[in-house]
């Protein structure tokens, strides 16, 4: 685990979005950067598909750099089956 230096700007936005949304400032910044390199390697995806594309690679075990690219983006309207 690393620091990492952000502006206040930025933290201050963690801060207020992360209380709407019931996460920590953590939390929240690790989801932003998870969909951040999600839309890097997969420039063709909307924000649905990169959530369901998110699903899949904790239903593979984990969000890594291995399971996400070992994980196929979702086809255009398909629903991701959720295994309980």
């Amino acid at each position: 685990m690393g620091i990492v230096k952000i502006s206040d700007e930025m933290h201050e936005s963690l801060r207020v979005v992360s209380g709407a949304l019931s996460r920590s400032i953590n939390a929240q910044a690790e989801h932003w950067m998870r969909i951040g390199m999600l839309t890097e390697l997969h420039p063709d995806l909307d924000h649905r598909e990169i959530c369901q594309l998110l699903i899949r690679a904790e239903q593979a075990g984990g969000f890594d750099l291995a399971t996400v690219s070992a994980c196929s983006p979702p086809k255009s309207g398909a629903r991701v089956k959720v295994v309980k």
